[in-house]
């Protein structure tokens, strides 16, 4: 899979690494904090490409090498419904309420394009396990390992439990992966900290 060498908004996401699900959903982030300008980075199905081509170690072994084909309009018009239910149903986990069902149903229905099981290669290729998918369409199987992650993020991992991040301004996702982890990224951090720092020295002191 090539990648232009023109910049691309995927390359500025601020988060990156987390769970496939949760960087699906942080596609679409905040430029500038605060008074920033929201930036969708999957504008384009190349600019899917290029997301699974950054994310490609994150996909099944099988799968990486089958992900060729340039995604088409239907592809990327289902990963944005994916990433849509995605965000719905974060919002939900942070929140504490029941997800709609129509959000966990989309999601659902894509984890299945993940079925994938192994077989014994027949002649004439030489003796050995193969893999087979149900689905036959490569990035349909890849949307499936999307959604399978986020089947294991958000339906049991209460460990590792899912933050939205509470900076102003910010819209990303993250998994709290220590105990001090307060925000989705350093940038985000030393924000809110200069924000604190400038609203004390505005305060008149009391007297």
């Amino acid at each position: 899979m090539s990648e232009s060498a023109e910049r691309s908004p995927v390359d500025e996401m601020p988060l990156v690494g987390e769970s496939l699900a949760l960087d699906l959903v942080n596609t679409t982030f905040i430029d500038g904090g605060l008074r920033g300008v929201l930036v969708d980075a999957l504008a384009t199905p190349a600019d899917l490409d290029r997301w699974c081509a950054r994310r490609l170690e994150d996909f099944s072994p099988p799968l990486r090498s089958r992900l060729t084909e340039p995604a088409t309009r239907a592809h990327f018009e289902r990963f944005l419904e994916l990433r849509h239910a995605l965000r719905e149903v974060a919002a939900a986990h942070v929140a504490g309420r029941a997800p709609e069902p129509a959000d966990v149903r989309t999601v659902n229905l894509a984890s299945r394009l993940a079925a994938r099981w192994e077989e014994l290669a027949a002649a004439p290729e030489p003796l050995g396990a193969v893999t087979r998918w149900a689905e036959p369409d490569p990035r349909l199987a890849a949307l499936g390992e999307v959604a399978a992650a986020g089947v294991r993020l958000f339906g049991g991992a209460p460990g590792r439990p899912v933050n939205a991040c509470p900076a102003p301004g910010c819209i990303l996702y993250f998994v709290k992966t220590h105990a001090r982890r307060e925000w989705c990224t350093a940038t985000c951090g030393n924000r809110v900290r200069v924000a604190r720092h400038s609203r004390r020295h505005r305060e008149p002191a009391a007297g």
